[in-house]
């Protein structure tokens, strides 16, 4: 069974994924949570005075800070909140971190005792009231701040004293051992279940617990948590009272929080901001999208997304504090979340499968990098890629941050699933570029096709193919659709009984091809009036513009596919392309030089590209370094081999030739060819001869560079080639210049 996730290529072993560890997912009866009330576990932003938003489509132009870009959505597209329900199995089995891209150092886990804090103190400079946030119970001089007492804004009451103390038994099950730490409703507690083998579990106080018709209506208004059965989130066990409070029993989970983590590298650090790898930060994002998709599924929100929120034990991850999870079509529940991580649409829309995928992105965006003023400054953008190393360095990266914060929530990604896809794509291409070796691996697409260029040119035509959805109603019928003829495909695809989506794609494809570009721009200006996000009709305007030799147009369009689709190198190709043909070589070497590295189906077609701008810059050595990244294995390793040594020639020097005949010497190419390769080089070595003298010193297929032993040469080869040579006149051309060329005797 194959891997469920996207752009995955493992398969299924005892429920888990070989490569990125994520558990199966398999279909489950529906079930209908109720109604929860809020709790705090972090700041109150707003109240929920709109109606509940809807997951909304996919949209939005991420232009790059380099290049102008095609517009992309201009209108909302209606879309139903998703009805698909999903169950994961509850084993406790750690997924491997780094999806089998990178390596994520495990971490320990820590053992529950030694968690529990010894003299449970709330610091001063964070005592907050959990009402209105203004600081209480701090110091007056030399008088130190109370731990309990009143608000003076609000009047609300607030109590820094652990209500629990050890050996206080719980709802008649559950043993205090100690207080962890302090959160938004208070303590949270390290207990022992002394009905299920003294297992160690987590007391967090609940909201509206201050009476029994109060904590029954909170513990039924959360109870949908409980039901919550996911391998990458905290399970949680119970909902009990104790002395008229109320508490959520929860798995413990031992290890350290991305938080934490970030704060001991930091420490480590002698004080200075030290950020988690990129590929590290990437990897962790990666690993927990199959909670939200889960969540997601099942018409949750998580609402509260942040480095604090995910712990890492051992070699996996959990989500943890579902205090702010709430139902996608609850429209009156207060709404919490935390500054710098909320969607800035929150207060008007409320929550929604985008505003989760806003926090993603700004949580990664912590984790990878030093973000200063991400809470103020930049409290809903990203910093310029100019001023941002990180994002000059991995421009797919920024593009992928850009696209999931977006301001608009139709601009985003339209799920979990389309950002992970995307961020796997990113991963390889991080982990890629900082390898020097040539890349033998290939990573499939779930929205490409692998290109067809072979040779040392590439076309339009030769570009990635966009797949079939096979969701598509029409996908069978298009399938058996193999006809060469582009304008025998047309017709046949005008017939068909229900124009969808992918059939309206693959007749514009086909208006393309036969040159029809009017017809194939009606098409795209169909497409996008139906749906201003469809980014695949964008693909097929860069086409069309390719094939006119709009070059600025095609840019235009294929850099707006590149913020869509950020982890396609489909579109870094055809982007690359476009800019070459432009003369934009700065552009175009850099995409170039990420499809060389990441994907052996693209090495060669982008290899080719890379050397041809640098022979158009006049960088020789950068040429040949380009073509010498095509694999061996690869089918255009012959033509790259055989390119290098046409332009070592084009040096007309002595070493180029010989570099010239090591280049073809041992490839496997058949006599004609071969023959004339070699008259080539011998024919530019005898040119530097007669223009500079003889050089000794160097050897050509092992002739020394003499007068003499090169004519000699270029006579074998001249004889060589005519023997093989089926044209009549041609070959007694060849032998006419090996009797010019071979050198004079006085015999």
């Amino acid at each position: 069974m194959h891997c469920e996730q996207p752009a995955c290529s493992g398969s299924i072993q005892d429920g888990y994924c070989d490569v990125c560890g994520s558990p199966s997912t398999v279909q489950a009866a529906s079930r209908a949570p109720g109604v929860e009330t809020p709790t705090a576990t972090a700041t109150v932003v707003a109240n929920r005075s709109a109606g509940s938003a809807t997951n909304r489509p996919t949209g939005g132009t991420t232009a790059s800070y380099r290049l102008a870009s095609a517009p992309i959505g201009s209108a909302r597209s209606s879309s139903t909140i998703p009805t698909r329900r999903l169950s994961a199995s509850a084993r406790s089995r750690a997924p491997r971190l780094g999806a089998g891209i990178t390596t994520v150092p495990s971490t320990p886990i820590t053992d529950p005792r030694s968690a529990v804090m010894a003299d449970p103190v709330v610091e001063e400079s964070k005592r907050n009231c959990p009402s209105c946030g203004a600081e209480v119970g701090r110091r007056r001089g030399d008088k130190p701040g109370r731990t309990e007492g009143f608000c003076p804004q609000c009047r609300s009451p607030f109590s820094f004293t652990p209500k629990l103390q050890a050996g206080d038994l719980v709802g008649g099950q559950y043993e205090i051992v100690g207080c962890l730490a302090h959160g938004g409703l208070g303590w949270i507690y390290l207990g022992r279940d002394k009905n299920v083998s003294d297992r160690y579990v987590v007391l967090k106080g609940l909201l509206n617990s201050g009476d029994a018709d109060a904590f029954q209506a909170a513990i039924a208004e959360r109870q949908f948590l409980a039901e919550v059965e996911q391998p990458l989130i905290v399970e949680i066990y119970n909902f009990v009272s104790h002395e008229g409070a109320g508490y959520t029993v929860m798995e413990y989970v031992g290890g350290k929080s991305l938080k934490t983590l970030l704060k001991d590298r930091m420490r480590a650090n002698n004080g200075q901001y030290d950020a988690i790898p990129v590929d590290q930060a990437i990897a962790y994002v990666i690993e927990i999208l199959p909670a939200f998709a889960y969540l997601h599924a099942n018409g949750l929100i998580y609402c509260d997304f942040k480095p604090d929120n995910v712990i890492q034990q051992g070699d996996g991850l959990k989500l943890i504090d579902l205090g702010g999870v709430r139902r996608i079509d609850d429209a009156t529940s207060a709404i919490y979340g935390t500054i710098g991580f909320q969607a800035p649409e929150i207060a008007e829309l409320g929550p929604s499968i985008s505003s989760d995928i806003y926090t993603i992105g700004r949580t990664l965006a912590v984790l990878a990098m030093e973000f200063r003023g991400y809470q103020n400054a930049f409290v809903d953008r990203l910093p310029d890629p100019q001023d941002t190393p990180l994002f000059q360095q991995y421009d797919s990266l920024y593009r992928v941050l850009a696209k999931a914060t977006a301001a608009s929530p139709d601009d985003r990604f339209q799920s979990t699933d389309e950002l992970r896809e995307q961020l796997l794509g990113v991963l390889r291409e991080i982990v890629a570029m900082r390898t020097l070796s040539a890349v033998s691996h290939s990573s499939p697409s779930t929205v490409f096709e692998v290109p067809t260029a072979s040779g040392a040119s590439l076309d339009w035509s030769e570009l990635p193919k966009l797949r079939v959805d096979p969701a598509d109603p029409m996908a069978s019928w298009l399938a058996g659709i193999s006809i060469p003829d582009p304008l025998q495909r047309a017709k046949i695809l005008q017939s068909a009984t229900t124009v969808t989506l992918e059939v309206q794609l693959a007749l514009a494809y086909a208006c393309i091809e036969s040159h029809d570009l009017n017809a194939a721009t009606d098409h795209v200006n169909a497409l996008l009036t139906a749906d201003p996000w469809e980014w695949r009709a964008v693909w097929l305007a860069g086409l069309t513009a390719l094939q006119r030799n709009e070059f600025d147009a095609a840019i235009a369009a294929f850099n707006a596919v590149y913020g869509q689709v950020p982890g396609e190198l489909a579109a870094k190709l055809a982007l690359a392309l476009a800019c070459e043909r432009a003369q934009q070589f700065d552009t175009a070497i850099g995409c170039y030089e990420v499809c060389v590295r990441c994907d052996a189906n693209y090495s060669a077609p982008a290899a080719f590209g890379l050397a041809r701008v640098h022979r158009a810059n006049g960088a020789l050595e950068a040429a040949l370094s380009a073509l010498d990244a095509v694999p061996m294995v690869n089918r255009s390793f012959v033509e790259s081999r055989k390119l290098r040594a046409a332009t070592l020639l084009e040096a007309g020097s002595f070493e180029g030739c010989s570099r010239a005949y090591d280049s073809i010497e041992a490839l496997s190419i058949d006599g004609h060819e071969r023959h004339a390769m070699e008259v080539a080089i011998y024919e530019a070595a005898l040119a530097r001869l007669l223009r500079d003298g003889d050089s000794p010193t160097v050897n050509i297929g092992g002739v020394p560079c003499r007068s003499v032993a090169i004519r000699r040469a270029l006579e074998s080869a001249y004889r060589e080639l005519a023997a093989v040579t089926e044209d009549r006149s041609e070959r007694i051309a060849l032998v006419d210049r090996a009797n010019t060329v071979r050198p004079r005797s006085l015999v």
